[in-house]
């Protein structure tokens, strides 16, 4: 990954370590993301996902070390960072249209009356139309398919021109078609707007043509590299401290015989439960 490499990194971790009650995440974490690099987390259900972007977010402190976005400490808000969760319908009466969802990416951490809705609503329109979602804006949220609601949640985070855009599982629940337009839509800000994209993940092979590096988390320990020097049945094997096979077919990755413990597929009971951290 060439073109971020000679840049200041805009996010930084040192010796960075995280733990959950008595059991340890990740610990002794050195890590530099660049701009305009495309960064996977991977790991299984419990490895500490999700906690890294929230260490990120300002919503987690760490146990030890240091993080750092853009050479200064983590602060909860910051508007150099744009989010996109885990897709998640909106109820079917939910009196919210499109371009309102999209607008509180704007200005949605202001109260009281809008002020300047001329200049909003043309940059909700930008947004929209950069997404591929002005036919549906002013469709109640509520309507629109998984696919289309997720295109306005990277519209929303894309509102405030991140330095950093952190994605949380966001094709989980999309069918194909939609998770190549979503992954295209968040590469095309990594490349276009030089932003750094961290991207968490339970399977690479969906944004594989995009991933620059991938940061795998399992059983308390990592490792960091692209994906060819990750994905390998010698790194998994040794993470997981059991045999995992891993075939490269394609582009694409094949892995075989993880631990059911720690399978890479989402489970919501699990999340709802809290064991998904």
């Amino acid at each position: 990954m060439d073109r971020g490499q000679l840049l200041t990194p805009v996010v930084s971790l040192r010796e960075a370590s995280l733990q959950f009650g008595k059991r340890t995440l990740w610990k002794g974490l050195d890590l530099d993301i660049s701009p305009g690099e495309f960064f996977a987390v991977l790991g299984p259900n419990g490895s500490g996902k999700t906690s890294f972007l929230k260490v990120l977010l300002g919503l987690q402190e760490l146990q030890s070390g240091t993080v750092t976005l853009g050479g200064r400490p983590v602060e909860r808000g910051s508007r150099t960072i744009g989010y996109i969760p885990q897709q998640k319908s909106f109820a079917a009466d939910t009196p919210l249209r499109a371009r309102d969802l999209v607008a509180l990416g704007i200005d949605g951490h202001r109260w009281g009356v809008r002020l300047g809705s001329g200049k909003v609503n043309r940059r909700v329109d930008e947004l929209l139309e950069l997404v591929g979602a002005s036919d549906y804006a002013k469709v109640p949220v509520g309507q629109l398919s998984g696919g289309e609601q997720q295109r306005l949640r990277v519209a929303q985070a894309l509102a405030t021109d991140p330095a950093v855009l952190l994605c949380d599982e966001p094709l989980l629940s999309l069918d194909l078609n939609h998770q190549q337009g979503v992954s295209a839509l968040i590469n095309e800000q990594c490349h276009k707007r030089n932003s750094a994209v961290v991207f968490v993940t339970h399977e690479i092979n969906p944004v594989i043509d995009y991933v620059d590096r991938v940061l795998y988390l399992a059983g308390g320990r990592f490792r960091v590299g692209t994906p060819q020097e990750v994905m390998t049945t010698d790194v998994l094997s040794d993470l997981y401290n059991s045999h995992v096979e891993v075939i490269q077919t394609n582009g694409r990755f094949v892995v075989v015989g993880l631990p059911d413990a720690t399978t890479h597929f989402h489970d919501d009971a699990h999340t709802a439960a809290g064991e998904e951290f």
